[in-house]
């Protein structure tokens, strides 16, 4: 069995590493979902009508904002307050249970995306596949309501599963003297109310690899009817599909990569007790939703203009300040 050797606290420098490089992800994180916001919010003051993936990004911008605010809030709980051989506190249990509810609603927005996109995008001939793409395209804020229904009642029973498994072993720790077997005791029902939780994001987790499969097999086939009908490189499906897909291949990626960090650091907290490998799995939770984020951005052409518009007024107010500056320097001859 593999054994590693457990790191119960770390160096002084280490935690500095290691809250540097959460703090330079919040930023990160919280400057590029707030700007997806930000840009589809102000459409919505404007009284401006908001596209349907406008509006899942909307939703999605604003899962991943409380997404980084409780990562930094493990992160401040796990450097300071939280030491590796002693029971799991409440409050560092309660941030990872809500993290988890978080990233689940936000898988669940990603696929809602996935399938707005697999509407769009993918030409059905089967006569129920072409009735279900059309409802999606027209009801995607249907689609969204029923998302988050789905997971708000998935939050009710984690957080009363949890809750009700934190007041048993609450109880046991009171009961019993033993401070191993309390932090056992802690550490199981943790786990378990964990485990109950992951399984809310299998449904959406499917419905996404069918909706991408479908996106790629459409993609073959489109490229198969471009080859025998000698297109250009230049058609507009051609450039959809393939952004669809980035965006979507990516947040695949990056929640793989995620859920392998956030797996591993279950044996890291609980068995070995080794800080530094947490404190790694933690950095990697955090610096995937903000990827992902910058990829949507770089394939939005509303978000993209956004973004070459303030680029443009920074530019401009850089060359004024540059003008008025050499003015100054300019002696007067009067």
């Amino acid at each position: 069995m593999l054994a590693l050797t457990p790191v119960i606290t770390v160096s002084y420098e280490v935690k500095s590493a290691f809250m540097f490089l959460s703090v330079l992800e919040l930023a990160v994180g919280i400057l590029t979902n707030a700007f997806i916001f930000l840009v589809n919010f102000w459409d919505v003051v404007r009284r401006q009508p908001l596209s349907n993936c406008d509006l899942i990004l909307l939703s999605l911008s604003l899962t991943r904002l409380f997404l980084h605010g409780l990562l930094f809030l493990d992160a401040i709980q796990l450097t300071y307050f939280q030491r590796m051989k002693d029971p799991l506190s409440l409050s560092y249990q309660t941030i990872i249970m809500l993290w988890m509810i978080t990233n689940q609603a936000g898988l669940w927005l990603t696929t809602c995306l996935s399938l707005f996109y697999c509407s769009k995008i993918v030409h059905f001939s089967h006569t129920f596949l072409l009735c279900l793409a059309n409802w999606v395209s027209r009801k995607a804020p249907q689609m969204l309501l029923g998302a988050m229904l789905f997971s708000s009642a998935c939050t009710l029973l984690c957080l009363g599963d949890f809750f009700s498994r934190s007041g048993f072993a609450f109880t046991t720790v009171l009961l019993m003297n033993n401070t191993e077997f309390n932090s056992q005791i802690v550490k199981l029902n943790f786990y378990y109310s964990s485990i109950f939780c992951t399984l809310g994001s299998i449904p959406p987790f499917m419905f996404f690899l069918v909706s991408s499969g479908v996106l790629i097999i459409s993609l073959g086939r489109h490229m198969r009817t471009m080859k025998a009908n000698t297109k250009d490189s230049g058609d507009p499906s051609l450039e959809a599909h393939i952004k669809a897909l980035i965006s979507l291949i990516s947040f695949l990626c990056l929640y793989v990569v995620s859920f392998c960090a956030a797996l591993i650091s279950v044996p890291l907290t609980m068995v070995w007790h080794n800080k530094i490998g947490v404190m790694i799995c933690v950095g990697i939770l955090a610096a995937c939703p903000s990827i992902h984020a910058a990829i949507l951005i770089s394939g939005n052409a509303k978000l993209r203009r956004a973004v070459e518009t303030i680029l443009l007024w920074v530019q401009s107010s850089l060359k004024v300040r540059a003008g008025h500056r050499a003015d100054l320097r300019t002696p007067d001859l009067c």
